[in-house]
């Protein structure tokens, strides 16, 4: 009998998750019937969305919501060979059965350089929700200037790389020293440390004092409310993420938006990346050819060990990572 142990969420989260909110849990899986799969995790992913997701799908006792890279260890389906990997929506969990439903397999003819994690990142979810922010909901156009904010995250560092192959000026704005150094490297143009800046004002019209044709959110909250002044005419803010919200007990307040998104003529829309489901597939393709290419490069930040898969969700949301935050089984 194969032992599966998944990590729970003990209750829901109130202001930053502990380690107390979460339990390691064992169960054994029932013998494979015809048509079914067996798998085990190699690589799993720790999100941003995790943190407000898990307030509106899960219970307590649920196993945290996620993707991961999972390898055939067994198969009673004859389409499905052992040995080949999957993405799969099962949350934290090290096996799992599966009738293949919901799970896409990865190429076969996958780059043996790159590893297989890129499809939980790069080339993967975070990847995809960079092209659709930029090129379909913001449009994007060459020349015009792009705002990235947590620019060095998983997502933020593949948007600014993208609209730089688009022709684009990108400004990006990052919590550290090291995560700025991080930008000028992958290619963006400007780069500050919001942390550290005297004035946010000031830093955003230093970096452009052009102004700003499109802003890719991440944060949301104060950051928002000083980005949207400096955006032109007809200018496009595509809100992927909040996360100077999620943890919050209490909902911030900030100015009225109405203002400049009348006299400036903006057009704001959030978007989750699913709605363009369809598409993932050509998105990914032309993804993993520009990393392939050289012309997108990743950082992965990873966490060693399935035990400690709490501890790297708690630092992703902390911002210890620079790129795609990994546990690695």
């Amino acid at each position: 009998m194969v032992k599966s142990k998944s990590w729970t969420m003990v209750r829901h989260f109130e202001g930053a998750p502990k380690p107390e909110d979460f339990k390691l849990e064992e169960r054994e899986l029932p013998s494979l019937k015809d048509g079914e799969i067996l798998l085990e995790s190699v690589f799993l992913s720790v999100d941003p969305y995790m943190r407000p997701y898990s307030k509106r799908m899960m219970k307590p006792g649920d196993v945290m919501i996620g993707s991961q890279v999972a390898r055939v260890v067994e198969s009673k389906k004859p389409a499905v060979v052992v040995g080949t990997y999957y993405v799969a929506n099962v949350g934290w969990t090290t096996h799992f059965i599966s009738d293949g439903t919901g799970m896409h397999a990865l190429s076969l003819d996958w780059p043996e350089n790159l590893p297989r994690s890129l499809s939980l990142g790069a080339v993967g979810m975070p990847g995809c929700t960079a092209y659709i922010g930029l090129l379909e909901v913001c449009n994007a156009k060459e020349g015009e200037v792009v705002l990235v904010n947590c620019a060095a995250g998983a997502v933020g560092s593949i948007v600014g790389q993208i609209a730089k192959i688009k022709g684009c000026k990108v400004v990006g704005s990052a919590g550290s020293d090291d995560k700025v150094t991080y930008l000028k490297e992958i290619g963006f143009d400007e780069a500050f440390n919001y942390k550290t800046v005297s004035s946010l004002e000031e830093a955003l019209k230093n970096a452009s004092p052009e102004g700003y044709d499109c802003y890719f959110e991440n944060v949301g909250g104060k950051y928002a409310d000083v980005a949207l002044q400096q955006m032109n005419q007809f200018g496009r803010i595509a809100v992927c993420g909040a996360i100077s919200m999620y943890n919050d007990s209490v909902p911030q307040t900030g100015p009225y938006i109405q203002p400049v998104m009348l006299f400036k003529q903006l057009r704001m829309e959030g978007f989750i990346c699913y709605r363009w489901i369809d598409k993932f597939p050509d998105m990914q393709k032309q993804l993993l050819q520009w990393v392939s290419e050289g012309k997108l490069k990743y950082h992965e930040h990873v966490t060693n060990g399935f035990e400690n898969m709490p501890a790297g969700f708690i630092g992703m949301l902390r911002g210890d990572n620079i790129g795609k935050a990994i546990i690695k089984v």
